[in-house]
C-alpha cells in the first residue's frame, strides 16, 4: 500500500497553520474547484462515491464533518447530477471542501453562504446548487442571510452543520452551545441568563412561508447516519423538482473541543444534544 503524506491541515494545529497561510496570502489553495474525474480506489480500501477525493482529510479524529461530506456525493451520484452541482463552502472547519469534493465549489465570505448561493442559482437556475455550513457561519455571522433567503423561497439546498461550538477557532461558544457546556469562552459553562439560550435555527426557519423542507437528523451512529442520507437525498430532490428552500440541520459529534473520546462525543449527541435539538422532520411541504 502506498503511504499518504502527512497533511499538515489536519486537526486544531492544522487549521491554525491554514489560517496564518490565508492572512499571509501564502496560500496557493484555490477558491473555486472545478470538478474532473475522480481516481479509483486500488488499496483494497472502501470505494468511494465519484464525487468524493480520495485524499486524507484535516478532520480531526471522530468529526462528523466527513461522514456528512461523504452523504452529500453520494446523494449527488445517485441523482447523476455531478456535473450541474455547484456547492458553495463557508467559513469554518470546512473552509477547504472544496479540495475533498470532486464537483464544483466556490468559497463565501464568513456567513454569505446563502447570498452566494442565491446568485448564482439565480444566475444558473438549471443548476443545483448547495450551502455548506456550521453553525457559526449559519447560526451566528451569517443568521440574517440564511433567515432571508429561508423567507424569499430561493431554491437551494442547504446543509447545516451544528456541532455546538467554534472548531475552527479554537472552541469558543456559538449560539448553538447548550446551556452548562463549558467552552474555551465559557469555562465554567454556558450561563442562561449571561449568553441567553441555544439557538435553533430550525423552528425559526420552519414558521417561514418561503421553506418547504426543514429537517434535523445526526450521524452518532450508523442508524441515524442512513437517515441522515435520506434526509439529504430528499433535501437535493426538492431543489431538483423546483419545490423551494430545503435546509437538513445535522447533529455532529467535536472530540476534540468537547474533551472526550469519538465514542463519548457519538454518546452526548445521542443522550444530550438531541434532547434539546430533537431529530426528526419539523416541515414538509
Amino acid at each position: 500500500m502506498k503511504k499518504r503524506k502527512k497533511s499538515s491541515l489536519r486537526g486544531p494545529k492544522g487549521r491554525s497553520n491554514l489560517k496564518k497561510e490565508i492572512a499571509s496570502g501564502a496560500s496557493s489553495r484555490p477558491f473555486f474547484r472545478k470538478g474532473g474525474a475522480s481516481r479509483p480506489r486500488n488499496d483494497g480500501g472502501v470505494s468511494l462515491p465519484a464525487s468524493l477525493r480520495d485524499v486524507e482529510n484535516h478532520y480531526c479524529a471522530g468529526c462528523g464533518h466527513g461522514i456528512i461530506h461523504r452523504l452529500i456525493c453520494e446523494a449527488i451520484d445517485e441523482f447523476g447530477i455531478r456535473e450541474r452541482v455547484i456547492g458553495v463552502a463557508p467559513v469554518g472547519c470546512a473552509v477547504i471542501a472544496y479540495d475533498y469534493w470532486d464537483f464544483d465549489v466556490t468559497e463565501a465570505a464568513h456567513g454569505r453562504t446563502p447570498a452566494v448561493a442565491t446568485g448564482i442559482k439565480r444566475v444558473l437556475p438549471g443548476n443545483i446548487v448547495f450551502t455548506y455550513q456550521g453553525d457559526g457561519d449559519l447560526a451566528a455571522i451569517g443568521t440574517s442571510e440564511i433567515i432571508h433567503a429561508a423567507n424569499r423561497g430561493e431554491n437551494i439546498t442547504v446543509i447545516f452543520v451544528n456541532n455546538g461550538v467554534y472548531g475552527m477557532t479554537g472552541g469558543q461558544m456559538a449560539p448553538t452551545t447548550l446551556a452548562g457546556q463549558k467552552t474555551a469562552t465559557t469555562p465554567g459553562g454556558r450561563s442562561l441568563r449571561r449568553e441567553g439560550y441555544p439557538l435553533k435555527i430550525l423552528e425559526m426557519i420552519a414558521v417561514l412561508p418561503g421553506a418547504k423542507y426543514v429537517e434535523r437528523v445526526s450521524v452518532h451512529s450508523a442508524q441515524e447516519t442512513l437517515r441522515a442520507k435520506r434526509a439529504i437525498h430528499k433535501a437535493f430532490k426538492m431543489q431538483i423538482d423546483n419545490k423551494g428552500f430545503s435546509i437538513v440541520e445535522v447533529l455532529s459529534m467535536c472530540p476534540t473541543y468537547w474533551g472526550m473520546t469519538p465514542i463519548q462525543a457519538a454518546d452526548r449527541i445521542k443522550n444530550e444534544v438531541s434532547t434539546f435539538y430533537p431529530l426528526g422532520v419539523i416541515k414538509s411541504c
